[in-house]
């Protein structure tokens, strides 16, 4: 069963500084229909105003992924790390038993663009973790390129959750295939672009709540760009 999720019903807010689209509830959008998809909790597709950004904050226990759209952005956490994030390269953090950390735009001229996404690990109160690691789009072109995964497969990033996040390009009249293991669930979230999930149409900002289901195909007329997320 494919259930859509359209771009133009998910939560909005905003706040000036930030507009935010969210997938599933989240602050103060609360939805007892969205409230997540296994163990798929938030995704949120934050555009950021140059010169701004999310002050320091604490998390724990949530596995936080973040994929790059346009612009930069920075990162700094309680672990002393400080990096700048950009086009093609995904952060990985297991907040674990508490981090404390900020995501400023890095520029005072352009806006950031980008998906934040918490998945809720299958481990509490383990030491906090960071990491980042470039996915240049020629890896996405025409198949899923794993970021995240619990076993660090096709050079992804390790989190602790039996979850996969894969990401994919397809070119203007390409399409692609996807097999899913019997008895697990998949979410898809468009970035960019058009496609057809098994006929049905979805575009930029759109999603759908998989089950039930094992073969997919996947095309595009003009072109896409889209995450799938396998899931417990």
């Amino acid at each position: 069963m494919i259930t859509p999720r359209k771009a133009e019903d998910r939560g909005f807010s905003d706040l000036g500084w930030l507009q935010s689209r969210f997938s599933f509830s989240f602050a103060d959008y609360h939805d007892l229909d969205h409230m997540g998809w296994s163990a798929l909790r938030v995704i949120n597709d934050d555009f950021i105003a140059p010169g701004t950004g999310f002050g320091t904050h604490g998390h724990r226990d949530m596995e936080i992924v973040t994929y790059m759209g346009d612009g930069a952005l920075r990162h700094g956490d309680s672990m002393e790390n400080s990096r700048l994030l950009r086009r093609g390269e995904v952060q990985r953090m297991s907040a674990g038993k508490g981090i404390l950390h900020s995501e400023m735009n890095g520029s005072e001229d352009e806006a950031a663009t980008l998906l934040q996404i918490w998945i809720e690990p299958d481990v509490r109160g383990i030491r906090p973790e960071y990491e980042q690691k470039e996915f240049p789009d020629a890896l996405k072109q025409g198949r899923l390129q794993a970021l995240v995964s619990p076993d660090g497969r096709d050079g992804s990033m390790v989190i602790h959750q039996d979850a996969l996040i894969y990401a994919s390009i397809l070119a203007a009249g390409q399409s692609l295939s996807i097999a899913l293991t019997p008895g697990r669930r998949a979410y898809l979230h468009v970035v960019a672009g058009s496609l057809e999930l098994n006929g049905q149409p979805f575009a930029k900002g759109d999603g759908a709540k998989i089950a039930d289901e094992c073969e997919f195909s996947l095309s595009s007329v003009e072109g896409a760009e889209f995450l799938w997320f396998d899931l417990p």
